[in-house]
């Protein structure tokens, strides 16, 4: 879940970095208290962080899921929860410097949250996933491979040549100047309004099933780079070539003196978020927001298919 204004997502290591090959510590003060926020994704990543633990040895609290952005973060800076998984572009507005370039690129907008927290709040930001959650478009599967849709600079030709495509977002997603507004900007298409279905509120699983199950002609739809309704309603998102939107990249987040007394953490959970790209994400999403499959089940069956866990 992000901290946006509306509501306020690579490859596998070495399987011999799994949870298996390191040792337990000696002693424990204390259980590593691991959290989440409420929605679908931050349930399956906070599981994951308290199975990978749990079987490396480590004593664990799980408070998964626990609320929303604004409480887990509080209660992390309050020392009243130790890891949870957040998102780099959150970063923009933990440290209200939305307008910064840097949130526009992985690399540079991971550094930046991550030097910042470190300074401020001794917080760490343990290596981020391949991934980004953030506002995306995408189309129809047979669509895009019909016409060759793959990247969001294929639209205005694809527009401009009369060809299908009707969008299906939220009244924000189509008329805040850093959604639909931006992208058309950057990529030179625009959507009349023949070409767009508006729909209230901003929930992506009622957009996308208006895009796979056509409505009114619709065939894309407004989306969050890691939905699990993505792969399940066979959607392609077509990619942000651009950096029009902010990265939301997923990483754990550890208070600095828990990760200091046991700076296992970050070994063992390196090579699990390193495996997870966009399409794992989504697979993964929809065993629980589609197939309705508990999220530390989903974690677990992932993990052990990973080699990541016994």
């Amino acid at each position: 879940m992000r901290a946006t204004s509306v509501t306020c997502g690579r490859r596998a290591l070495l399987a011999a970095a799994g949870t298996a090959a390191i040792a337990p510590a000696v002693a424990q003060a204390r259980p590593i208290v691991v959290a989440s926020k409420i929605d679908t994704e931050g349930g399956l990543l906070g599981q994951m962080i308290a199975l990978l633990l749990e079987g490396a040895g480590l004593r664990v609290e799980n408070r998964v899921p626990l609320g929303p952005t604004r409480i887990v973060r509080a209660a992390l800076l309050a020392g009243e929860i130790d890891i949870y998984p957040e998102y780099t572009g959150n970063g923009a507005f933990f440290f209200q410097i939305e307008a910064d370039p840097a949130w526009r690129d992985a690399r540079a907008g991971y550094e930046k949250v991550r030097e910042l927290d470190a300074q401020r709040n001794d917080i760490a930001w343990l290596p981020a996933a391949p991934a980004n959650n953030t506002w995306a478009i995408a189309v129809r599967a047979d669509v895009a491979r019909q016409h060759t849709l793959r990247r969001l600079d294929d639209l205005a030709p694809h527009i401009a040549a009369g060809r299908p495509f009707k969008l299906a977002g939220s009244a924000e997603f189509v008329e805040s100047p850093a959604a639909l507004p931006a992208f058309q900007r950057a990529y030179g298409f625009t959507l009349p309004p023949d070409r767009l279905l508006v729909l209230p509120g901003g929930d992506t699983a009622v957009t996308m099933r208006a895009a796979a199950q056509q409505l009114n002609g619709v065939n894309a739809a407004m989306v969050y780079g890691t939905d699990g309704g993505i792969a399940a309603l066979d959607l392609t998102v077509l990619e942000d070539s651009k950096g029009v939107q902010p990265v939301y990249a997923p990483a754990p987040v550890v208070r600095g003196a828990v990760l200091r007394a046991e700076p296992r953490i970050a070994t063992v959970l390196a090579p699990a978020f390193a495996g997870l790209d966009l399409v794992t994400l989504q697979r993964l999403n929809a065993r629980i927001a589609v197939e309705g499959q508990p999220a530390r089940a989903v974690a677990q069956a992932h993990l052990r298919q990973a080699g990541l866990l016994r």
